[in-house]
């Protein structure tokens, strides 16, 4: 097979900026295993045409003669053709309804897809992702939200001076702003009359270990979610964090059943949910969690329209799940218009910061708020594979066909049809016909 591997610009919406592999990697690849990249031309990508033809990849419209093609988000199915292999977020891995299609297609043209999403370790553990980003993206657009939040609660803070994530041209200029942010916290306070001021962090992973990175640069203490029910502290010259994990979020349904962690990661619908008893101590949230629809909902209707006055100020939903683990996302948002206002009384949602209720910050799409920045780190996860992939020979059979076991348990269609391990996409088709 030809060594050419071609990468697709992203349009599937205005915000998408991102690339799979950036020019250096690029360049790397041509000179250490002889494999040369077409790159559609995109004006709007967070890396410059010329930085690719500058490193020696060929910059064109037609992608046709490459065998392998690479992008970030689905490919539309006009696009498809005949025994490629492609690789991006396929979306499919749950048998999302709305991309049934685009799968069935891929088999019809008897190609062989592989999603970033399943290249996993011997452990599990993913190794090709944008989720630091989506972490640091959502921290940036939750701080800057909160103080547009507390302003038009009647309330000047120092958050006020931050812009949302994609304003920036990296992270290092929004963390230059936020540290700025932090000494003057840390001189004059926050003026608003609801300390101790408590950042929840839903989730410990990737995610949230982005969101925690920005965070950290403000002044504050991280605490046990225990601890939270004896918080008394009035301090406004800090912000308290707290990290919850699963034992803090459920409880076993069965009174007479212990949690197990392992048990609730293979059967979550025998479990409920037991965070109502922390959100009355929460200023803000940070929703950084798996989940899938067997999966208790946290953040329930039923719960805030129970209770007349409510702490809590503003979520950032990162997931973004619709109605998920935060049943009142009800829908995603756009970067520039990022927010919505949750009123429990009447149910009703209100874009924007303004009006009574919870802010919810529902961006589905967070990393491309930092464009060049998530595709560098992409890349230098992604770019390792790339040999095994494009010397993979697809005349064999699929156990037979030579990808490194990281990728081969990525491969979700092969020459056309599903492979073992996602047999069980059989029926989501089905049901799709």
């Amino acid at each position: 097979m030809k060594k050419l591997i071609g990468i697709r610009r992203e349009d599937k919406n205005i915000w998408e900026r991102r690339v799979p592999l950036i020019p250096e990697h690029l360049e790397k690849l041509k000179n250490d295993f002889g494999i040369d990249t077409i790159i559609q031309p995109f004006e709007r990508r967070a890396f410059l045409d010329n930085e690719f033809t500058n490193a020696g990849i060929t910059v064109k419209e037609d992608l046709s003669e490459a065998p392998v093609v690479f992008a970030v988000k689905e490919i539309p199915i006009n696009l498809l053709q005949n025994d490629k292999t492609y690789i991006f977020f396929s979306h499919t891995l749950k048998g999302q309804k709305y991309n049934m299609p685009l799968l069935q297609k891929l088999m019809n043209l008897n190609c062989t897809l592989i999603d970033y999403e399943a290249i996993i370790n011997e452990k599990g553990k993913r190794l090709v992702f944008f989720g630091k980003y989506a972490g640091l993206a959502g921290m940036i657009d939750a701080l800057h939200g909160y103080g547009i939040r507390l302003k038009n609660l009647g309330y000047e803070t120092p958050f006020l001076n931050l812009k949302p994530a994609y304003e920036y041209t990296s992270v290092e200029e929004a963390k230059i702003e936020i540290v700025k942010i932090g000494k003057e916290i840390n001189e004059n306070g926050i003026n608003f009359n609801k300390a101790p001021f408590v950042f929840g962090f839903m989730g410990y992973g990737n995610v949230s270990h982005g969101a925690q990175e920005i965070f950290d640069l403000l002044p504050h203490k991280t605490i046990e979610p225990d601890e939270l029910k004896n918080l008394n502290d009035k301090n406004n010259y800090l912000i308290y964090k707290v990290v919850f994990k699963e034992e803090h979020l459920v409880k076993p349904v069965n009174k007479d059943d212990k949690f197990e962690l392992m048990d609730y990661f293979a059967h979550p619908e025998k479990y409920k949910s037991k965070f109502d008893e922390y959100i009355p101590y929460l200023s803000l949230i940070v929703n950084a969690i798996y989940w899938t629809k067997q999966s208790p909902v946290f953040l329930t209707k039923e719960y805030f329209k129970s209770k007349d006055e409510h702490k809590l100020d503003v979520i950032c939903d990162i997931t973004c799940d619709i109605e998920g683990a935060v049943e009142f996302t009800v829908k995603s948002t756009p970067s520039d218009n990022p927010a919505y206002v949750y009123n429990p009384k009447d149910d009703s949602i209100t874009d924007g910061y303004s009006g009574n209720g919870i802010v919810d910050i529902a961006v589905d799409n967070l990393p491309t708020e930092l464009p060049r920045n998530s595709s560098i780190e992409f890349s230098e996860s992604l770019n390792q594979f790339i040999p095994g992939i494009v010397n993979a020979d697809k005349t064999k059979l699929f156990e037979e066909a030579g990808y490194p076991p990281e990728i081969a348990s990525a491969v979700i269609v092969y020459n056309g049809k599903l492979t073992p391990k996602y047999k069980y996409l059989e029926k989501s088709l089905n049901s799709n016909i």
